[in-house]
């Protein structure tokens, strides 16, 4: 019992820290400033360049034990402490890092600054695998940044550009129309959307339609060879006597043969037999009912065995 515990116990957590890892890499490097002279101001009022991460999915994830580095001979290079509730992204929300090179002013200052032309990389807790990088351009201005464009406005389809800064906020034109506002506003009354939806779904029966008539034709054929295949083996006989002729023809001229060799009362017999056996006329009706009638023996009869009630 208790090894069946314990079992049950390491694939709960298995399944728990590979639920974990997946949420990790659903983690991105959203937005980076480097030259920060009127942007986001710190909790110590300071201006420094930052960095942006994305949770990406739809579920909270916990980045503590991640680390960020600008250094592949260094992939730990700044750990993010573990414990803060603040390190829980809750989904499709975003975290800011402020690159000040003081890792000891919070749980979001890094211990590093980050200059244009690094490589930024976020990795994940086991100080190993990177989960998303980024190259900083090396001609990235003053005051702006360079960040992921939400395509259409949605996270899962991005590209990088440089932008004007937007910390703590989604990338991209927030003006822009997304495809449902596109689709709102060329087909009001949703005819288009009905038109399309239901011209998929009869298309998609039409074609199984044709599809089980074929397969039903080809069921009836299959069936029908089988059964002149069966009848083509009992025909044989039936075939045999109808090419002989009439069968009263056959019976005379069978008579006629044996008149020559055992004269007219063997023909007539013969004739008679025959014409009856061609019409069917000697066969019993069967009725299907056997009749059992008792036959009685000594042996069998049980009444000799018994006493005769006494007469008075």
């Amino acid at each position: 019992m208790n090894k069946i515990k314990s079992l049950i116990v390491l694939c709960a957590l298995a399944i728990s820290a590979s639920a974990s890892a997946q949420n990790l890499n659903e983690m991105l490097i959203n937005e980076v400033l480097v030259n920060n002279e009127t942007s986001l101001v710190d909790g110590f009022g300071n201006r420094n360049g930052w960095i942006e991460l994305l949770n990406s999915s739809y579920g909270t994830v916990d980045i503590g034990g991640c680390y960020l580095t600008n250094d592949t001979q260094n992939m730990k290079k700044y750990l993010i402490p573990s414990g803060d509730v603040n390190t829980k992204i809750a989904p499709r929300q975003v975290v800011v890092f402020h690159a000040s090179g003081k890792g000891d002013q919070g749980t979001f200052y890094t211990n590093f600054k980050i200059e244009p032309g690094d490589t930024l990389y976020l990795v994940s807790n086991d100080g190993r695998t990177i989960i998303d990088q980024v190259v900083i351009p090396s001609d990235l201005g003053t005051d702006e940044s360079y960040g992921r464009v939400h395509i259409d406005g949605t996270i899962d389809d991005t590209r990088f550009e440089k932008m004007s800064p937007s910390p703590n906020s989604q990338n991209g034109d927030p003006e822009a129309e997304t495809k449902s506002q596109i689709m709102a506003r060329t087909d009001p009354y949703g005819w288009i959307i009905s038109l399309t939806s239901m011209s998929v779904v009869f298309t998609s029966l039409i074609v199984l339609f044709l599809i089980f008539k074929l397969i039903g034709k080809l069921s009836v054929k299959y069936m029908h060879k089988g059964e002149n295949k069966k009848t083509a083996k009992k025909a044989p006989a039936k075939v045999k006597v109808a090419k002989t002729g009439n069968a009263t023809e056959v019976a005379a001229a069978i008579a006629m043969a044996m008149d020559k060799e055992f004269g007219a009362e063997t023909e007539a017999a013969i004739a008679l037999a025959l014409h009856l056996h061609f019409d069917s006329c000697v066969h019993d009706q069967e009725s299907f009912v056997i009749t059992i009638k008792p036959h009685m023996t000594f042996w069998s009869d049980k009444r000799d065995m018994m006493l005769h009630k006494p007469t008075k």
